[in-house]
This record gives C-alpha cells, sequence and structure tokens, in this order.
C-alpha cells in the first residue's frame, strides 16, 4: 500500500486515511443517499476490544467511513511509514455533521444510556441553542435491552452515546429503516452538556488529550490510557 491510499488496516481494522476536506464531502454526499450510512471515529481502544470480539470488529470493517480518533492511530500510521491526513474526535465530526444537517433542516435522534451523566433531553437543550434548524428527539434507554429500536424511522441521523462496543453494535442494528447516517459518539454528550470538561485547544492539537482526562479522572482513566498508549503500541510493533 503506497503512502496516498485511501485506507490502511491496524491490527485487522480498517481505518480511512482521507484529508478533513474529503471527510467532509463524503458525509454531505452520506447525508443525500436514500441509505443507510455507518461512521465510526476509531480509537486505540476501539482496536484493542476488537482483538477479543469478533462481531466488533466486523461491524467496523464493514462501517462506510472509519475516522481516526486518536494520536495512537497517527502513531500507528508513522509507525508503518504512512501519513495520517486527519485525526478528528468523535465530538468534532459530530458538530461538523449537525452543520450540514441545520442547513438542511434535518431530522436527529440522541439515544442515551439511562442513567448516565447527560440525558438527551439535556444534550438537545444545548444544541438547539447552537443548531435551531434541526429537529431533535431521543431516548434514554436501557442498554441491557438488545431488542431496543427506534421507534419510528422518521430520522434522518442517529447519535448514539453509550461507549464502544455498545453503541456500534446498537446503531448497526438500524440498517433496516430510513436513517442516512447513523455514528457513535461516546462521551461526546457529557462535553457537550459541560460535565465533563474538554481538553484545551493547545492539547487537542498535538494529541495530549489523554493526558489531559488521566490528571481530571486518574483512577477512572489509569488503566484506559496504558491500555490505549502502552499496549497498543507494543501490539502494534510486534504485528
Amino acid at each position: 500500500m503506497e503512502d496516498g491510499s485511501i485506507f490502511m488496516e491496524i491490527l485487522g481494522v480498517k481505518i480511512d486515511n482521507f484529508s478533513q476536506e474529503e471527510l467532509f464531502q463524503k458525509i454531505e454526499g452520506f447525508l443525500v443517499s436514500d441509505r443507510f450510512h455507518q461512521i465510526a471515529t476509531v480509537n486505540p481502544e476501539f482496536i484493542l476490544q476488537t482483538q477479543k470480539d469478533d462481531r466488533f470488529k466486523k461491524i467496523l470493517n464493514g462501517c462506510d467511513l472509519n475516522v481516526a480518533d486518536g494520536i495512537g492511530i497517527k502513531f500507528a500510521f508513522l509507525f508503518q511509514g504512512k501519513k495520517l491526513k486527519c485525526r478528528m474526535p468523535g465530538i468534532d465530526l459530530m458538530i461538523k455533521i449537525l452543520e450540514i444537517a441545520n442547513r438542511k433542516n434535518m431530522k436527529i435522534f440522541l439515544a442515551t444510556k439511562d442513567g448516565g451523566l447527560s440525558s438527551w433531553q439535556e444534550t438537545s437543550g444545548v444544541l438547539k441553542k447552537i443548531f435551531p434548524n434541526v429537529e431533535i428527539d431521543g431516548e434514554n434507554i436501557d442498554v441491557s435491552n438488545t431488542k431496543y429500536q427506534i421507534p419510528n424511522t422518521k430520522y434522518d441521523i442517529v447519535f448514539c452515546a453509550f461507549g464502544s462496543p455498545a453503541q456500534e453494535k446498537f446503531l448497526n442494528g438500524l440498517k433496516n429503516g430510513k436513517i442516512k447516517l447513523a455514528m457513535g459518539i461516546g462521551g461526546g454528550f457529557d462535553y457537550l452538556t459541560g460535565k465533563i470538561k474538554r481538553a484545551p485547544k493547545w492539547m487537542r492539537k498535538i494529541g495530549l488529550e489523554w493526558l489531559f482526562r488521566l490528571i481530571l479522572e486518574p483512577r477512572y482513566r489509569f488503566k484506559r490510557i496504558w491500555n490505549a498508549v502502552i499496549v497498543f503500541s507494543i501490539k502494534v510493533i510486534k504485528n
């Protein structure tokens, strides 16, 4: 595979390699299409999870767009002699999608985890102030209910904040409706509502979000960051 290739595999998981402009063009195309598209923002934790979860790996490799999220993905590209054109956290990609949806007066569904930090109503209240032209609905869902389905098919876009891999598996089950685009957002709703603080822009720019999160939540984050930074790197090098 040459340096200009449009995707690369990391530990068996496809990562698309488009510029920011190319990403946005593809999303514009998804939103004028009449079929379902799933987007995943893939970080090292996702890839480590797929090593023990074949269904999750299959879903990711079947997504219409896998966007690199996490500095570890950039380093994995460099280790294999490739250059990653664009790294974008899920929250930033969600905002861009909502900008497009706002221009097109689209209908959005927010799927949140019952008992999570931010309810769909709280998230909707924030988004409506920024994107007044979108119609927003949602539900706080018991993630143990694996048979739950969105109650109707009138929505254009679904954002799900269950965390991986539950959100990707849930969204993958929506293929038969009229939804145009579905994306997992992890903790993105909590950033929007201000319940979790984002790293300063300069830290995000140079890939130090993980350090900021570790400082804020050392007990909760240590194991996750150890896996994403150390374990992931070792596996990439060995592979």
